[in-house]
């Protein structure tokens, strides 16, 4: 069972997530909190394997509690999916990023996503995400991307072909189809890259290879 929090400053969002996820069978809310201070209590009392946090909370929001957070892996659950959350929410290295109006077998998705250790973005978000990717302006932007490159440099050929199908999107089983290896091999490769790159997640690894393609 995936032991699951829930922290959300309205009631019945509360309770309305905690249906939806229960029902899948293989999720267990332990645990729901109402701001982001207690939210981190619970987590660690609780012994969480994903956190699901609503972004505008009291106390302390989505994003600062998920940075108090060092156990669990956290879903970032919000109505407010302006660049500047995701921008947050991506440099933190949080799992995952689904809006409040997603369907419901989405979010049981992006929990069993964290939970596997997977970054999971709302299809309503990956196009921001993207965004944030986009060549910057000025010289901070080509800095951005001359790092970018230097830090890429260290992958092998092997490393680079399978980062590059990451960055699309795809899962380790559909990558180990690309590139004929096992879905054992691929994880142990993403691993691998994600360490080399210093990267907390597959959607840091993506938009790093996004910017040092702008510098070519």
């Amino acid at each position: 069972m995936i032991r699951t929090l829930i922290a959300d400053d309205e009631p019945l969002i509360t309770a309305g997530i905690r249906t939806v996820l229960e029902s899948a069978g293989d999720i267990e809310v332990v645990a729901v909190a109402a701001d982001g201070r207690e939210a981190v209590r619970a987590a660690h009392r609780h012994r969480v394997d994903v956190a699901l946090l609503d972004i505008a909370m009291p106390v302390l929001d989505g994003l600062a509690a998920a940075a108090e957070l060092a156990g669990p892996r956290v879903v970032l659950l919000t109505a407010f999916g302006d660049a500047d959350n995701v921008r947050r929410a991506v440099r933190q290295g949080v799992a995952g990023f689904v809006l409040k109006t997603c369907a419901p077998d989405e979010l049981i998705r992006a929990v069993r996503a964290a939970h596997a250790g997977h970054a999971y973005l709302s299809p309503a978000v990956a196009r921001q995400v993207l965004d944030l990717a986009a060549p910057g302006a000025g010289e901070h932007g080509r800095e951005r991307e001359r790092d970018a490159a230097d830090r890429l440099a260290a992958l092998t050929a092997r490393e680079a072909d399978v980062l590059a199908l990451v960055a699309q999107g795809l899962s380790n089983a559909e990558v180990a189809r690309h590139v004929h290896m096992t879905e054992a091999s691929v994880k142990t490769y993403v691993s691998r890259i994600l360490a080399k790159l210093n990267c907390a997640n597959r959607v840091q690894a993506a938009l790093l290879l996004r910017d040092a393609q702008s510098s070519g």
